[in-house]
């Protein structure tokens, strides 16, 4: 990690020099927020995508950008990330300005797109050391294993990507944005698409980012998604942020509910996984592995 990192870049190299036993102890300290946002416009024409948009995410939180189609998260996103330009507005990630370091920027970050960006050719472990070694790391195969393991993919981490379900995909296209220990992981609708199970194996890996100590910019549609992983969750309607804060603050902003004894019935997600379960997925890893072996079509591939 460059010693800059501590400062976002506001100091010079003799100043870092001179002061490089201070830097050190706080490299991965940054003061401020992770994510800081102001302002920020964007307008494609006569669109006007971003209107003036406000919000901070805190180091090691996930926050939850909602919104409908169309309202704009993954036009911030593309900012964030240094692919797309701000009309008007600032915004700095893990200390550094995406317009004037937009370089800096991209070594602390990590974007997983709404599709999964895996080489379905190659076996689990093999996209893994791939990309460890196009970061030039050393230990590619230890990375790769490491986070096989983590995101339980260990078992299936010699099949080839072309036999594995939705959401197997999609926790090896996050291990896979988390080579490099990257600060903060953006994952713009990670699970648009995915069948119940899948969603909430996603759901997992996201809440074992955070859990350790990686800040995670959410943006989905699904209420519910939004409600199970995020610390904070901010609204974007019509180019802004209408509100922003925790659950029970939005919660606050209605009536109180009036407390009535309601019989609890199941969830269609409650039915669902109590009779695939467990056995919906060794299935599908069966008949996996004997795709694999045979040369047949897995699961993913019908």
């Amino acid at each position: 990690m460059s010693t800059l990192h501590a400062y976002g870049g506001n100091k010079t190299a003799a100043a870092v020099t001179k002061e490089g036993t201070d830097v050190q102890m706080n490299a991965d300290q940054p003061h401020g927020p992770a994510i800081h946002v102001r302002g920020l416009e964007k307008s494609y024409g006569k669109l006007h995508v971003l209107r003036g948009v406000d919000f901070d995410v805190a180091h090691g939180s996930i926050l939850a950008l909602l919104g409908s189609n169309g309202a704009g998260k993954t036009t911030v996103v593309r900012i964030l990330s240094t692919l797309l330009r701000a009309d008007a507005g600032t915004a700095s990630v893990d200390g550094f300005d995406v317009a004037r370091h937009p370089a800096n920027v991209r070594e602390a970050i990590s974007l997983t797109g709404q599709f999964a960006a895996v080489d379905e050719i190659l076996t689990g472990r093999e996209n893994m050391v791939l990309v460890a070694q196009l970061r030039h790391l050393k230990h590619p195969g230890k990375i790769a294993d490491d986070l096989l393991e983590r995101f339980s993919l260990t078992d299936a981490a010699s099949r080839k990507v072309s036999t594995y379900s939705g959401g197997m995909r999609r926790r090896l296209d996050i291990a896979m944005s988390l080579i490099g220990n990257p600060h903060v992981i953006y994952l713009d609708e990670p699970t648009a698409g995915l069948d119940p199970e899948a969603r909430i194996e996603v759901w997992h890996a996201v809440k074992e980012l955070a859990r350790q100590g990686t800040t995670v910019l959410l943006t989905t549609q699904y209420l519910d998604e939004a409600e199970q992983l995020a610390d904070r969750i901010a609204i974007l309607h019509r180019g802004r942020i209408i509100v922003n804060g925790t659950l029970a603050e939005l919660q606050q902003l209605l009536p109180p509910a009036k407390v009535e004894y309601v019989e609890k019935r199941p969830t269609l997600e409650d039915v669902f996984l109590a009779i695939v379960g467990d056995e919906g997925k060794d299935d599908e890893a069966d008949a996996a592995d004997k795709a694999a072996t045979s040369g047949a079509p897995g699961p993913a591939q019908k």
